[in-house]
C-alpha cells in the first residue's frame, strides 16, 4: 500500500528526519548513532520504522558505508528542507519573543551585489533595524544547495543551473553585464575600442573552472580565435582580483560591471572598452517551491520585484 500523508504525519517523528541527515552526513549507521547521542540499535530500529512507513528501503550498504538510493535522496532533500523550517519557525518565534525583527538569510551572485542586493537590503533596514541580516556570495549552483538545506530564505541568481529548475520560483531581474577590467596604472591604450587581440601581450587573472566567468573568457577568447591562457592566475575572490590589479600592471581581468564601475569611483580600477560577444546570463529571484517565506524575506522579494522605486515602494509590516 502507498504511504499516504495521514500515515507519515501520524508516526513520523523529528529525531528520524535528523537520523536521516546524520547517516547521510556519516554514511555509518554506528557515526550517525553517535552524533545523534543514541545507540546503535535505537538508530537501526528507527531508521527501519521509517523505511516501513515509507515502505521503501533509503540506503544501499557497501564496504564504503551505506549511501542513499534514490529514494533515500529524495527523503533527505525533504528531511534537510523540514528540519531547517522547524529551526526558522523556532529562531523567529525567538525573535518574536524578545522584542527583535527576525532573521532573514540570502544569498547572492556576485554582479548582483552592488546595484541590485545593497540598495534593497538598506531599503529593508531601513524600515526595519532591528532585522538579522546573514548575506552569502558564492554561484548559483552552490547557493541553490544552501536554498535546499534550508540555510538560505532566497537566493539572487540563476535557477537554470540546477538539474531540477522546476523546483523553484523564478523571478527574472536582469541581466549580469561583464566588463574587462584593469587597474588604474595598465599600459592598455586607452582608445574609443578594443578587442582581444590588442590585450594578448598581458597576463590574465580568470576564475576557477566551475564559476560562469571561466567558460564565459573561454567564449570570448575562442571567438577572438585566442587560446586559454596557460599562465593565467586563477581566483574565485572579487577581493583578490581587485588587489592585484592594483599591484601589478601587467594584469587583465573580467568582473561583473556593477562590481567594477564601484571600483572605478573609487579610482582604483578602469574598464577597457572591449565588447564582449556572448550574450549575458540574467539572473533573478529564486526561492524554493512549497516553501513558506517569512514576513521579512517576503518584503525584501517585494522590494526587489518593485525595482527600488522609492522608499514607498515596497513598505509593510515584518
Amino acid at each position: 500500500m502507498k504511504s499516504t500523508l495521514e500515515t507519515v504525519m501520524g508516526r513520523l517523528r523529528v529525531k528520524q528526519l535528523q537520523l536521516l541527515i546524520a547517516l547521510d552526513e556519516h554514511a555509518s549507521l554506528h557515526q550517525a548513532a553517535a552524533a545523534m547521542a543514541m545507540t546503535q540499535s535505537a538508530a537501526s530500529k528507527s531508521l527501519q520504522e521509517l523505511e516501513s512507513m515509507l515502505e521503501a528501503p533509503l540506503f544501499e550498504r557497501s564496504r564504503r558505508g551505506m549511501r542513499p538510493n534514490a529514494f533515500g535522496h529524495c527523503v533527505i532533500r525533504h528531511a534537510r528542507q523540514l528540519v531547517a523550517d522547524l529551526g526558522a519557525m523556532c529562531d523567529e518565534v525567538a525573535g518574536i519573543r524578545a522584542g527583535s525583527g527576525g532573521r532573514v538569510a540570502v544569498g547572492t551572485i556576485m554582479g548582483a551585489v552592488p546595484d541590485v542586493l545593497v540598495p534593497a537590503l538598506a531599503q529593508l533596514r531601513q524600515a526595519h533595524p532591528e532585522l538579522a541580516l546573514e548575506v552569502i556570495e558564492d554561484t548559483s549552483r552552490r547557493l541553490l544547495e544552501l536554498l535546499d538545506d534550508g540555510h538560505l530564505d532566497l537566493v539572487i541568481g540563476r535557477s537554470l543551473v540546477s538539474d531540477e529548475p522546476g523546483r523553484y520560483h523564478y523571478h527574472p531581474l536582469g541581466d549580469e553585464q561583464v566588463a574587462v577590467v584593469v587597474g588604474r596604472s595598465h599600459p592598455a591604450p586607452r582608445t574609443a575600442a578594443l578587442g582581444f587581440a590588442d590585450l594578448k601581450g598581458y597576463r590574465w587573472i580568470t576564475y576557477a573552472g566551475h564559476m560562469p566567468m571561466h567558460a564565459l573568457l573561454q567564449r570570448e577568447l575562442d571567438l577572438a580565435g585566442m587560446s586559454f591562457p596557460a599562465n593565467a592566475v586563477s581566483t574565485s575572490s572579487a577581493f583578490v582580483t581587485v588587489a592585484m590589479l592594483q599591484g601589478d600592471p601587467g594584469l587583465v581581468s573580467l568582473l561583473p560591471a556593477g562590481v567594477a564601475d564601484m571600483f572605478v569611483r573609487q579610482k582604483m580600477l578602469r574598464i577597457l572598452p572591449v565588447r564582449l560577444q556572448s550574450r549575458q546570463q540574467t539572473f533573478g529571484i529564486v526561492t524554493r517551491r512549497g516553501g513558506g517565506l517569512s514576513a521579512a524575506a517576503r518584503q525584501l522579494v517585494a522590494i526587489l520585484k518593485a525595482g527600488l522605486r522609492g522608499p514607498g515602494a515596497a513598505q509593510g509590516k515584518v
